[in-house]
């Protein structure tokens, strides 16, 4: 059994990444379509050991497609995620435009994969935000054990979060200073280069970012809607993988030993924690890879029942490629779809 999957956005680095997942993971394709806008027509992407020429996404006719992985910005997905809907294909859209809409699923399968049986209202499956996709899976086998109350998160997140003009930014800035030339922000309200900037995306009524906001918000509607969870997102000189400092409380007493041994057989997880020098994953070592990284696990003294750790993973993958097509082959699974009949 096999399936005809569009990737819309096919020119960008989530785009990249999804075509190269789903060659990895040798995803049951009958044939993969790359689309993108009018301007990229006849660009060529790579899809394993093909090369495929990139159509124009407003001419094309989705009718006999069944999954479309769409990674081309929030107003691409508002009008066009509802349309691919409604000719029949499941649209897995990583935007943020359909994240918090009652009537789509948001999932990462490692947490809420039940909840893509959801999908058929709309025909569209929700992609998180990048920070949170990575944050979820280290909660969710610790909530299932210790049931955790309150999560304080503080996230270094890489540029490719912003795009790849935003990590031409970084590298262009970067060399300028080297060369002791003219430092010149486009992307991001402040330098980049040898700096952070304490705001991702806009700000909100109540000082809170947007950023910030999607983090509390989904995390609720993925895991559980009575953990509390208060963030501070921070963008850092990094190319690739986010990492993220994590405190939380639980209902239950835990310790250093019990956390390790839930988080060592949970799906998606790897940890990589010896309390020595180097003995943790940066994001250099998480980039291109599939897990998420959990290191320096330890206990919170501050609070009962606490624990803090350090969170990382490689946003354009699990937060981003990955999930998408991993809820892609949760549908195909658990025969939530069937291949469509194609035209003779």
């Amino acid at each position: 059994m096999s399936f005809k999957v569009a990737v819309v956005g096919a020119t960008g680095n989530v785009g990249h990444e999804m075509l190269d997942i789903l060659a990895e993971r040798a995803f049951p394709v009958s044939e993969v379509v790359a689309l993108a806008s009018s301007r990229s027509v006849g660009t060529e992407v790579s899809f394993g050991d093909k090369t495929l020429k990139v159509k124009a996404l407003e001419h094309y006719d989705f009718s006999d497609t069944d999954i479309c992985l769409m990674s081309a910005g929030g107003a691409v997905s508002k009008e066009w995620s509802p349309k691919i809907g409604a000719q029949g294909a499941v649209v897995i859209d990583n935007s943020s435009t359909w994240r918090m809409h009652p009537d789509v699923p948001l999932v990462v399968p490692e947490v809420n994969a039940a909840a893509a049986a959801g999908f058929s209202k709309m025909n569209i499956i929700a992609n998180p935000n990048c920070s949170t996709a990575q944050l979820v899976v280290a909660l969710k086998p610790l909530h299932d054990r210790f049931g955790i109350k309150r999560v304080v998160v503080s996230t270094y997140q890489s540029v490719s979060g912003a795009g790849k003009e935003a990590m031409d930014e970084l590298f262009n800035q970067t060399r300028s200073v080297f060369a002791a030339g003219e430092v010149e922000a486009k992307k991001f309200p402040k330098r980049i280069a040898f700096n952070l900037i304490p705001q991702i995306d806009v700000f909100m009524e109540d000082g809170f970012t947007k950023e910030e906001w999607k983090m509390m918000a989904e995390t609720k509607k993925i895991l559980d809607p009575k953990i509390k969870l208060t963030a501070t997102c921070v963008r850092v000189p990094v190319f690739i993988a986010h990492s993220e400092s994590v405190n939380i409380e639980c209902e239950k007493p835990i310790t250093v030993e019990e956390a390790r041994e839930v988080l060592r057989t949970a799906p998606g997880v790897l940890v990589i924690d010896k309390h020595e020098p180097g003995g943790y994953i940066t994001p250099h070592e998480a980039a291109g890879e599939d897990a998420t990284y959990i290191s320096r696990i330890r206990e919170d003294n501050t609070v009962e029942n606490g624990l803090a750790f350090w969170c990382v993973s490689d946003n354009l993958r699990k937060g981003a490629a990955l999930n998408a097509v991993q809820i892609a082959e949760v549908l195909v699974n658990r025969k939530l779809i069937q291949p469509r009949k194609r035209a003779a």
